[in-house]
Order: C-alpha cells, then sequence, then structure tokens
C-alpha cells in the first residue's frame, strides 16, 4: 500500500491588515500570533493617508493553511478592518535599511562608489564611519549587505516590508 505524503509549500507570505489607528493594536495582533505559536518575520507599521487608520505589513513564513487560519483569527479582532495577501506577482515590496560602515581614508572612495551602485544615500559621515539609507527589495538590501561586509560593519537595522498592490487596485477594493 503507497502512502502519498501531501507536499507543504513553505515560502514568505506577506500580508496588508488595515486596523483602527488606536493604542492596543499592535499588541492584540502580535499577541494572536504569539498564542498560536506563529512567528513574524517582519512587522512594520504606519498610518495611512487616514489618520484614523494604520496599515501593518506582516512577513511570515507558513503554508497556505496556516495563512488561511491566521486571516480568520485576524477579522476576529475588532480593530481589525481589512486582511488581503500581497502577491509577489501583483504587489510592490520595499524595505528599508540604515547601515553604519567602518571607514578609512583608503576605504572611503571605494564604499562611496559602491553606494552608488546600489542607489543608497550616504546620510552621516564621521572620521571612521560612514552611515548609508538604502531602499530596495529584499534581494537588494542583502546583496548590499554582503559587498560592504568586508569593510566592517559597525551595526545595521532594517524595517521589514512594506508593500502595496500594483496599479488602479488598492486595499479597500
Amino acid at each position: 500500500m503507497q502512502h502519498f505524503k501531501e507536499e507543504i509549500k513553505i515560502n514568505r507570505r506577506v500580508l496588508s491588515v488595515l486596523v483602527e489607528n488606536q493604542s492596543g493594536v499592535l499588541s492584540k495582533i502580535a499577541g494572536l500570533f504569539s498564542r498560536r505559536g506563529y512567528n513574524i518575520d517582519s512587522l512594520s507599521v504606519g498610518e495611512t493617508e487616514n489618520p484614523k487608520i494604520s496599515r501593518m505589513t506582516i512577513t511570515i513564513a507558513d503554508d497556505d493553511y496556516i495563512i488561511e487560519q491566521i486571516t480568520k483569527q485576524l477579522y476576529k479582532l475588532i480593530p481589525v478592518i481589512k486582511v488581503i495577501e500581497l502577491k509577489a506577482d501583483n504587489a510592490v515590496y520595499r524595505e528599508l535599511v540604515l547601515v553604519k560602515i567602518k571607514t578609512t581614508l583608503d576605504t572611503r572612495a571605494s564604499l562611496i562608489e559602491t553606494t552608488n551602485i546600489f542607489r543608497g544615500k550616504i546620510i552621516d559621515v564621521s572620521k571612521d564611519t560612514m552611515t548609508v539609507e538604502l531602499t530596495g527589495d529584499s534581494n537588494k538590501i542583502s546583496a548590499y549587505i554582503e559587498m560592504i561586509t568586508p569593510y566592517g560593519i559597525v551595526e545595521f537595522v532594517r524595517s521589514g516590508f512594506a508593500g502595496l498592490q500594483r496599479g488602479n487596485i488598492k486595499i479597500t477594493d
């Protein structure tokens, strides 16, 4: 007798969640994930064009069943207005990284050139460090970090994903 093992496809998924802009909403949503043992890979939150509404972009690595369960649970929370999955073929994603890099007179020109190739912006320079702001997709950010690692990264912070659907489609449609 053959047993067929169902293949579970796990990959990065991006949820866009509209919520009422009120205190405690982030805590409620993070608590939902925590109570169910789901890990959030990245989370970004900000006010929308309507100051009464915020948009959360939540990135998780899970399968279709878990995404469906998370979506159902999110809709049970009072401050949640709308939940959609932003699929790569009809959405744009960006993230921001701020990187402080060790630099010397000998390495500064090379770092500036590398930063310009990646369309980064130098936002602070000191005698021993240079701080760069870079936006782009996850692969671009990772490639830049890989390129500058030999110079010595003092510290960096990544914002997490932000995303919108392409074209005229909006989350409230």
